[in-house]
């Protein structure tokens, strides 16, 4: 055995560790190479029969799949797979530890527990497990409310969850890596997550970020030596139209300027509640007893689908008069396309999802928004609920579904006990529950399930597999989630805006939403507005609107370029104005960002891939290694020793991207290099070195001149 300073006790660091040798090992074997059976054995300490007889066990259940296709052999090969042999082959063994020679990372820098502690955790996960039950679709619940409980996720804490489940403690470890909010070290009694959107960035985000460091001493990543504050960073939480904002504790502060930091700290050091810093209330349902935030909605333009005055009930009962396969009928001639960027038709995926074999169906309302720039469903949620509640019962109908859940972003939570009364008051109303509006029969109820932090949960199927209790990432596709999702039922997942949309269309019917629109994109699409504008916020526009049209709504006139669809959409300049917001033009799920003349658009699009790098769920080279690359290659073009090799780097290497990534998150990461690339090229241009065909991404002589002057003399072949 190694020494002990060389063992390691995460399966999850040690994946990181072992890294290309023992990926290349499990390659050849793929390849047939059954020689390097032993060489795996090797990096594991292992029995060589058992790594043999567990890689045949992984071959057959398909997680470890070769093909002819070159990168296809990568698609399944990322860490579920070698933590999965991990854990098997240790479970054997009996191996209590595996080594290499590289120095060990440790998950959590604390002493062992002592048997107090131990106790203590015990407890602790044992009183958790008694509010949400036996459950590993709980697994998330549990490990959101051990967080806030206790601080972070500790590694007994994970081995008393994966006890009381019946699932290995990997199987614990790594959905706790896997989201922003989750956390294996220790966080402080405050913790200040403070928003870093490309829109946050340019409403001076960084001026607030060295204010809070200043303030509590420490950098970002960190915790005070107290234990009192961690400062962190994180994606866009929804609230790009009144920047710069963090969520403290989970209590959202928006608008925030280095003054402002001041009262934080004060609330802080005087052990206040972070809801005392709210201190005037927002507009809308934001001043409710129940949500009482300083979130305002800017409603710019309420259009006729999604905010007009609308009667709780009114579309289930008008459903209930009908058979399922009329309102599948409706929907379908309304033309009625999902909101969430994708634009699928709504009728025929209920239309499956009613047809698919399975003893259950379920509906799920994806209210997981992460796009940078995105918060209409903020809105929609806030002040349009029972208008969605209504679209998911008319779903539930239609598909004959029983249950439904409501995927709830964390950044959103401060809106749950709101939610979580409305659906109280509908269930004592007869419109949740037994017989649901007098209509024998049909039982229907609706949940809320918090995410905790991953933007790659807008996907569907990564959606369920978070549901599921599992990391976030999504799944080889066929089978849909319509024949096979939450719990390996059919399953139809809406984004919210499509579901407000189904409601209203059974209550005014197909022929009235049609007269919205484009003959493609019928009905109203919410735009969520910000950045160079002087009226950023909700827009409810009719699809065909154009982007010019737009941004004189929201005082943009001077605008150089608009982001549509977020960091994952187009970048279009000026010549382009006249485009269509739109499925057959420019689609979006309702991000709209605008950027002014003085913009430098190559730092924007460094901005976006360092959200993509941070997002990628690692599951695919392409994407994990891909967008890392493509990063760097700003970085030595924003560092003056870009040339004109390497803008043709960009695009191939971001063809490659798009082309051979598993899922929609990696297939669209380079957009806002190719787009930019496309449309504002001589931004790209004017900053290129005209001297050579290529220079290194780095200057050697540069990087050595430390140790040069230490050692007295200049490197010799440099």
């Amino acid at each position: 055995m190694a020494s002990k300073q060389n063992t390691w006790e995460s399966e999850a660091a040690l994946f990181k560790a072992l890294g290309h040798p023992l990926r290349v090992a499990i390659l050849e074997f793929l390849r047939g190479g059954e020689r390097c059976v032993g060489e795996i054995a090797d990096h594991l300490h292992a029995e060589q029969s058992n790594v043999s007889r567990h890689l045949g066990q992984l071959v057959n259940v398909g997680l470890l799949v070769h093909r002819k296709e070159g990168l296809n052999v990568y698609y399944r090969l990322a860490s579920p797979v070698i933590i999965d042999l991990l854990a098997r082959v240790r479970e054997v063994s009996g191996t209590t530890a595996v080594t290499t020679g590289a120095p060990p990372i440790a998950a959590e820098k604390a002493a062992p527990p002592t048997p107090a502690e131990h106790a203590a955790i015990a407890a602790e996960v044992s009183a958790v497990l008694a509010r949400h039950g036996i459950s590993r679709d709980a697994l998330l619940e549990i490990m959101r409310e051990l967080q806030k409980r206790c601080g972070f996720i500790s590694r007994l804490a994970m081995a008393e969850i994966a006890r009381a489940l019946g699932i290995r403690r990997i199987e614990v470890e790594d959905p706790a890596s896997s989201y922003h909010f989750l956390s294996r070290e220790r966080h402080g009694r405050y913790v200040i997550y403070l928003n870093d959107s490309i829109t946050a960035r340019m409403k001076g985000r960084e001026e607030v970020a060295r204010a809070l460091e200043r303030e509590f001493g420490i950098r970002f990543g960190e915790t005070t030596p107290d234990g009192l504050v961690t400062l962190a960073s994180t994606s866009c939480i929804g609230m790009s139209d009144q920047e710069p904002a963090a969520l403290v504790n989970g209590v959202v502060v928006t608008e925030l300027t280095p003054h402002k930091v001041k009262e934080i700290a004060a609330v802080i050091r005087r052990g206040e509640d972070p809801k005392t810093l709210v201190r005037e209330l927002g507009d809308g349902h934001n001043a409710s007893p129940a949500i009482h935030a300083m979130v305002r909605n800017n409603i710019r333009q309420a259009g006729p689908v999604l905010l007009a005055p609308y009667e709780r009930g009114k579309a289930v009962r008008g459903a209930l008069a009908m058979k399922p396969e009329e309102i599948i009928n409706m929907i379908t001639n309304s033309r009625l396309r999902g909101r969430g960027g994708a634009g699928f038709p709504t009728g025929m995926k209920w239309q499956f999802c009613r047809k698919a074999e399975g003893t259950k169906r379920y509906v799920i309302a994806n209210a997981d928004e992460g796009e940078p720039g995105t918060f209409k469903d903020r809105v929609l949620l806030t002040e349009a609920p029972d208008l969605l509640f209504d679209g998911m019962t008319v779903a539930a109908w239609a598909v004959g579904a029983d249950e439904g859940i409501l995927y709830l972003r964390a950044e959103y939570e401060y809106l749950r006990q709101y939610l979580e009364e409305l659906l109280t008051e509908r269930r004592c109303a007869g419109l949740l529950g037994t017989d649901v509006a007098g209509k024998k029969g049909f039982h229907f109820d609706i949940r809320i399930q918090m995410g905790a932090g991953a933007y790659v949960c807008g996907e569907e199927s990564a959606l369920i597999e978070s549901m599921e209790g599992k990391r976030a990432a999504p799944r080889d596709r066929p089978p849909f989630p319509v024949e096979y999702g939450y719990r390996g039922m059919p399953t139809v997942v809406n984004n919210v805006e499509t579901l407000c949309a189904a409601a209203r269309i059974v209550v005014e019917g197909p022929g009235w939403f049609s007269t919205f629109g484009t003959e493609q994109s019928r009905g109203t699409k919410a735009l969520s507005v910000s950045g160079d504008c002087a009226r950023p916020g909700f827009y409810e526009l009719p699809f065909g609107i154009t982007v010019k049209e737009v941004l004189e709504k929201a005082g943009a006139l001077e605008a150089k370029a608009a982001q549509v669809g977020g960091p994952s959409g187009v970048c279009i300049n000026r010549e382009q104005f006249g485009r269509q917001i739109s499925f057959e033009d420019l689609p979006t799920g309702g991000s709209f960002i605008i950027f002014g003349p003085k913009r430098d658009l190559v730092e924007i699009a460094a901005s976006f891939m360092d959200f993509f790098v941070c997002e990628s769920c690692g599951w695919c080279v392409p994407c994990r290694v891909g967008n890392i690359l493509l990063r760097r290659k700003l970085d030595k073009i924003l560092a003056g020793r870009g040339t004109a090799r390497d803008l043709k780097d960009l695009e191939q290497w971001g063809e490659i991207v798009r082309g051979t990534s598993r899922c929609g998150l990696g297939q669209t990461s380079p957009n806002p290099i190719l787009t930019t690339l496309k449309n504002f090229r001589a931004e790209y241009e004017k900053r290129l070195r005209q001297d050579a065909d290529f220079l290194p991404a780095f200057d050697f002589r540069e990087a050595l001149s430390e140790a040069s002057q230490l050692a007295g003399r200049a490197p010799e072949h440099v």
